[in-house]
């Protein structure tokens, strides 16, 4: 019987791991086994004793040394198991088949690497769903063509990951660039539209402006050619808010929304095009920034 490692890095994660947890304790099993591996970076709330008390096994990486593609490997050493499945402390599975779904074509040997679906929940941003739409479809793609891959809910065979394993260096997109060279190996992966979680970010504006911006750096690293210019920057502005203004209206919601999407879409895009911009070689300073934001960020 096959085991299975649920991989999920920590920080301060503990408004929403009890019901993840919970979740994973509920998922059908058939021909597996699960065990849950914590990788914390350093929680100051109630984190690690929620992950003691479902009976997940701990390992830490420190501040100074985290980034998340090097927190991955952590985990992935430490975890036992044959299948690796990552998934964000924020996210919390839509059903119990949502493993099973999640790893099937890694047990057929259909894909060697798959992620799952991906929608917002009640308090989710109004554009941070339409992104989810537009990434995570109701069709599932297995193959799918391109290296497109997100590790908030993910699994890969661990002897892929065992003869690829994530760049630690990069600031984020760390499944991307796996994903990358895996695919140029002729490797397969695959989209699953039914293994779905709901993603949940309760984030500052500063800190959505932030995370785009890192992960503007990390995709500059993946795809060298991607070259955002400051107009291309104001048009992506403009049609995203004027979709999104058109989106609202048929919901009757744009009321509610006016100003969230706007903020939303103007921190998306300057971020982006500050990452995009940026070098890709990060101090001390820089790199607390990105990974650990706080309400005061320096630049």
């Amino acid at each position: 019987m096959k085991l299975v490692s649920i991989v999920i890095r920590t920080l301060n994660e503990a408004r929403y791991l009890p019901e993840l947890l919970e979740a994973i304790k509920n998922q059908v099993r058939e021909s597996f086994d699960i065990e849950v591996v914590v990788v914390d970076s350093g929680s100051s709330d109630m984190t690690i004793r929620i992950a003691e008390e479902f009976g997940c096994r701990i390992t830490t990486i420190s501040k100074k040394l985290f980034t998340f593609g090097r927190s991955l490997n952590v985990g992935s050493e430490f975890a036992n198991g044959d299948i690796l499945v990552y998934v964000s402390g924020h996210c919390i599975p839509t059903n119990e088949e949502w493993l099973k779904n999640l790893i099937n074509p890694l047990i057929l040997g259909k894909a060697g690497y798959t992620y799952g679906r991906q929608i917002g929940r009640e308090t989710t941003k109004f554009s941070e769903k339409k992104i989810f739409e537009k990434y995570y479809p109701e069709k599932s793609k297995i193959p799918q063509n391109g290296f497109f891959c997100n590790n908030a809910n993910s699994a890969i065979d661990r002897k892929i990951w065992s003869e690829f394993k994530f760049n630690e260096e990069i600031t984020g997109l760390e499944d991307m660039e796996l994903a990358k060279r895996y695919f140029q190996k002729k490797g397969k992966i695959a989209y699953i539209s039914n293994a779905c979680v709901f993603h949940i970010h309760n984030e500052s504006w500063r800190q959505t402006l932030r995370r785009y911006e890192r992960e503007a750096i990390a995709l500059k690293e993946i795809i060298p050619e991607i070259n955002i210019r400051f107009t291309d920057m104001l048009r992506y502005i403009f049609i995203s808010i004027m979709d999104d203004f058109k989106d609202s209206m048929k919901h009757k919601s744009l009321n509610k929304n006016l100003f969230e999407i706007f903020k939303f879409r103007i921190a998306q895009y300057i971020g982006s095009y500050k990452g995009n911009h940026k070098n890709s070689r990060l101090s001390e300073r820089q790199k607390e920034n990105y990974f650990y934001p706080s309400k005061k960020i320096e630049d």
